[in-house]
Formats: structure tokens, sequence, C-alpha cells
């Protein structure tokens, strides 16, 4: 089960795990984007199906976790990918509203979508589950309340793989930084941005541009490589760890001028 997998991070993950022989579900709220996934991977011959609903909802996460047990009889894996900052501000020009969609968006689906996958992970000989959490966690100015999820969602990772070792279920979190993506088939926002919203996603754009120690931005298939990791056999003794695919740092050779 991979959350949020129509597009970006999530479908790379899907098909990532689809050609190394899993039956995949992806589980979104955009229709159209999910059918085309679909269709995508199903070209590539991998066994995939899509369960479309509201994540951030219980209901809504209870009935994409039974759609993947119905469908082949077991769940292995899921990957909370569903999230994402929707606005980019300083965190006083925030309205109410816009910090609950960023709740709704980035912390609710993990949450609901945990709590229901453990009945399923549990009947078998356990699993694993992998987190999207983010580096701006830890100093992500300018998106505090998806700043404030993600850390959220570290806390969650390590207080669940305690909780669920003694179920043989593997909790992990992998937290990026600027990663390179085409457009996005679904926009985030529910309205356009102001020219002001415009110009503070640049500067936005700018500092993550400057702040990735080294030096460039991820692709989705370096992220897809590190999560399909975390999620298979091969990382069985590996349960509560947070790695980093996106670390800040100061670059010596900018800051200098000349590599010491």
């Amino acid at each position: 089960m991979v959350t949020g997998a129509a597009q970006g991070i999530g479908y790379e993950v899907a098909k990532r795990l689809g050609l190394e022989g899993a039956s995949v579900v992806i589980a979104d709220a955009a229709e159209t984007a999910t059918a085309e996934a679909v269709q995508s991977l199903q070209d590539l011959g991998i066994t995939v199906l899509g369960a479309i609903g509201d994540l951030s909802t219980p209901a809504g996460a209870a009935a994409a976790m039974r759609r993947a047990q119905d469908a082949y009889g077991a769940m292995d894996v899921l990957v909370n990918n569903v999230g994402g900052t929707i606005w980019a501000k300083p965190f006083w020009h925030y309205q109410a509203d816009e910090i609950r969609a960023e709740i709704d968006r980035s912390l609710w689906p993990t949450l609901w979508c945990s709590h229901a996958a453990i009945e399923y992970l549990r009947q078998g000989d356990g699993g694993a589950i992998v987190n999207l959490g983010s580096n701006a966690a830890s100093g992500g100015v300018y998106r505090i309340p998806y700043a404030a999820c993600k850390g959220a969602v570290v806390a969650l990772t390590e207080s669940l793989a305690i909780e669920l070792a003694c179920l043989n279920i593997r909790v992990n979190c992998v937290s990026p930084g600027g990663t390179t993506a085409p457009a996005r088939k679904t926009p985030r926002e529910s309205r356009p941005y102001t020219d002001q919203e415009m110009e503070w996603w640049m500067q936005l754009a700018k500092l993550v541009h400057s702040e990735e120690i080294l030096g460039n931005l991820a692709t989705l298939e370096e992220q897809a490589a590190i999560i399909t990791f975390l999620a298979s056999a091969e990382a069985s003794h590996v349960t509560g760890e947070v790695v980093e695919t996106g670390r800040r740092g100061i670059r010596l050779a900018e800051v200098l001028g000349f590599v010491p």
C-alpha cells in the first residue's frame, strides 16, 4: 500500500516495489490521476489497483487498507507518502483555516493509515511501515504548520516502532529534502496563489536550493530506492530509524570560496 502514489515520490515507490515483485495498491484522492498511474504501472507488467478516498479521515483510511486486504488477502507494507506543504509564507501570515488544511494533509493521513493498517499487518508474519517525513521538521522556515506535522511523523515513527516490535512490524521514516519532480497533476492549493504568496514561494525555493549539503536536489528514483529498501526484508533488522535524504549543512567551498 502506497498512499499519495498517483504522482511524484509515491508513484516512483509504487513502480519500484512493483518491479521488484510486489502487488501494489495506490491510495489517492485524485481519481483521474490514480487511474492514469494504475494504467502506467500495468503497462509495465505490475499487479496494481487503485483505492480512491480521503485518507485524512478514519473512514477513508480504513477503507483503503481494507481494499488492499480484500484484493490480495494480505498486507505486508504500508508507505505513508501523502503530504506536502500547501502554502509557503511566514507563520504569522497563515490563516487559521490554512493551518488546519496543512495538518489535514500532512499529519492525519499518516496517523489514520498507520492505525488502520496494523490490523492487517499483524495477521501475517509482520511487515513494515515507512513514513515520509521531511527535513523541514527541523528548521523548515516558511512552512511552519507543515514542519510541525513532519516533526509529529518523526515522533510517531520512533514511538510506534517500539510498540509494534513485538508484532514484528518495523516502522521507519525517510526525511527528504528538495526533490526534482515534474509539475503536479493535481494542485495542492484550493485557490490561486496571490502575487505575494508567489513571491514567498520563490523565496522558499531559493532557501531550499542553498541549504542542501550535497549541493543538488535528489531525484524521485533516489528517494524511492531508500524507501523500498526500508520496506524490504533486506532491512529486517532496521526499525525506529529516520533516514535523512536531504540533510542541511554548510557547503565549505561556497562559504570560503575554495576547497580547504
